[in-house]
């Protein structure tokens, strides 16, 4: 996010707009990840915008393309973040988490914990990733951290743990439930259908359940991560994203891209969170009007 920041900053020091700035800007959205759709829709509302409101200084045409870019963002902005305020009748609420490899699931996990708590939530996490013990062993550690219980078995495969940990929260009165998955990618289909058996394994022990399934996107994916959303939420039907690692290289473009493939989809999973560092309060809520203006702005 950082660099297309000074990328597209540094393009409105010029004292005119004209056809070279239009080409620079274009050119810097797509390097940063935004998409040729996302673009093209954004540079045509550009255009017409400062033709009807006869804009002429680079300045007014930086906020101009901040507004374009939270109203193309809006599209996956939820009406209610449950992060912002958990108001459910789904006692608990169970939560199912999932990613490919390395975008961050575990240490989101922890950082979800600690939002929740700060609402006054009884929390407990469920160790899914039964392939890495390394996994086990870090969620045990965030647990650690946010001093709630974590579910937890060496043997057993993912299904049976999700399968205890919904007992267990139901047991112990629970208002939320997080389970954390192994990593995979989405083109790995007995994966993916392990997946899908974890999810009706919580769903039979309490029907209306998972109430949220959340995927855990790299920021720096790129263009791969509108392929990621889109398989993942075709065999699990996600509610919500994280993105992560947005506080270093990410271009952040690609929520953009993002929201322009889902405008048009009435069960769009919505970006709940940005990743913005390691530490436990690193967790943001996702403000479509505040990371335009950072995402365009100095």
């Amino acid at each position: 996010m950082l660099g297309l920041r000074k990328t597209i900053s540094s393009l409105f020091s010029r004292n005119s707009i004209d056809e070279s700035l239009y080409e620079s800007l274009e050119e810097s959205l797509l390097l940063a990840d935004v998409g040729v759709n996302a673009t093209q829709q954004l540079m045509t509302e550009l255009r017409a915008a400062v033709k009807k409101e006869k804009i002429s200084d680079a300045q007014d045409l930086k906020q101009l393309l901040s507004r374009l870019v939270s109203k193309q963002l809006s599209y996956l902005a939820p009406e209610s973040n449950p992060l912002v305020q958990l108001n459910s009748q789904n006692h608990p609420e169970v939560w199912l988490i999932v990613g490919v490899n390395g975008a961050g699931k575990t240490t989101s996990i922890g950082k979800i914990c600690r939002i929740l708590q700060t609402q006054g939530k009884k929390v407990i996490l469920a160790a899914g990733d039964t392939f890495r013990a390394a996994a086990r062993e870090q969620l045990q550690t965030w647990g650690d951290k946010n001093q709630v219980a974590v579910i937890n078995q060496s043997t057993g495969d993912a299904a049976t743990v999700a399968h205890d940990a919904v007992g267990a929260a139901i047991a112990r009165d629970m208002d939320v439930l997080v389970i954390d998955t192994a990593g995979r990618l989405a083109t790995q289909a007995h994966l993916m259908e392990e997946l899908k058996k974890v999810k009706r394994v919580i769903g039979k022990v309490m029907p209306s359940a998972p109430h949220q399934v959340i995927l855990v996107l790299d920021g720096n994916t790129g263009q791969n991560g509108i392929a990621q959303v889109k398989a993942f939420h075709e065999a699990l039907g996600l509610t919500g994203l994280v993105i992560t690692k947005m506080d270093g290289t990410a271009k952040g473009g690609v929520l953009c891209a993002i929201a322009e493939t889902f405008k048009s989809s009435p069960n769009a999973p919505k970006i709940l969170a940005l990743g913005m560092g390691e530490g436990i309060d690193h967790l943001s809520t996702f403000d479509p009007d505040k990371f335009s203006k950072e995402l365009v702005q100095d």
